[in-house]
């Protein structure tokens, strides 16, 4: 039997519901959206849409990959809803959101990968709500160009793509993806001058010297902004966390990431790649 890791006093978290908690759950309820707040059981849902702020996840909620880390589903997609882009603008417009971030599943089942969708998506954004800015956490794709650029000429404020973790990791907890194909996507980003985002799980079993090495790789495909937070095991299905990073040593992180040359670094036990998303365009 493994061994599991007691959750530090660090990790507790309120589940309260204050706020705008209930009328955000009621928006997307009503417009049959799905959040990774939800699909990703993540520990700052409450928080957030407490705060009138939600991360949307288009192109339904079954996912054709099944990493060991993500508690989304994973199986054969259904088919695209036609409505989702509308109905995305049309809920960011009634939360009054100045910043939103969309991410999806990959669909690896599409002929674009979803790439048009992705589009649609931010362009109904964009004419609904002209004020808002947008953050889109994008697959990979791939890493085929032609898929990264239709995206990247949708022209959202900032593009993140998550490298999740160190090199010698990535084959064990990501099933397609691949270390060099996710520095490839965020090149293409910053290439096309966008703001390159990128998020990073610890507590895997990795290494300061690999999370520096990492961070090196980063800022070498031109990404100046990324999270750093505590992977916590979603269920007993997904991999178990190895370790729980102190909040001394996520402190460590950001300094030592500042001094390298990140332009902003959110780094702590509960931070995930949307959190404070809001103040990463400043």
């Amino acid at each position: 039997m493994t061994n599991r890791v007691k959750k530090p006093d660090w990790l507790k978290v309120s589940l309260a519901s204050t706020g705008n908690f209930s009328e955000v759950k009621k928006i997307v309820q009503q417009h049959h959206l799905h959040t990774i707040c939800t699909s990703g059981k993540c520990p700052n849902i409450c928080d957030c849409w407490a705060r009138g702020s939600a991360t949307f996840m288009i192109l339904g909620e079954i996912c054709t990959r099944s990493c060991k880390f993500c508690n989304t589903l994973t199986g054969s997609p259904l088919p695209i809803d036609p409505q989702e882009p509308l109905n995305v603008a049309e809920s960011i417009r009634l939360m009054q959101l100045k910043h939103a971030v969309i991410t999806s599943v990959d669909r690896d089942d599409l002929e674009d990968l979803g790439a048009s969708h992705w589009a649609l998506t931010i362009d109904s954004i964009k004419n609904a709500n002209p004020g808002t800015t947008l953050e889109t956490l994008i697959p990979d794709f791939q890493g085929k160009d032609n898929l990264i650029d239709i995206v990247i000429k949708a022209r959202p404020e900032i593009i993140s793509h998550n490298i999740e973790t160190v090199r010698r990791l990535t084959p064990i907890i990501r099933s397609a993806a691949k270390y060099d194909v996710s520095l490839h996507v965020l090149t293409r980003i910053s290439q096309n001058r966008i703001v390159a985002k990128s998020g990073l799980m610890v507590g895997l079993g990795e290494t300061e010297e690999e999370v520096l090495e990492t961070m090196d790789d980063l800022l070498h495909a031109g990404c100046s902004v990324l999270t750093i937070g505590q992977y916590l095991q979603p269920s007993r299905k997904n991999i178990p966390v190895t370790e729980y990073i102190t909040p001394e040593q996520f402190a460590r992180y950001k300094t030592l990431g500042l001094q390298k040359g990140f332009r902003q670094i959110e780094s702590a036990p509960l931070v995930r790649s949307s959190y404070h998303a809001e103040n990463h365009l400043q």
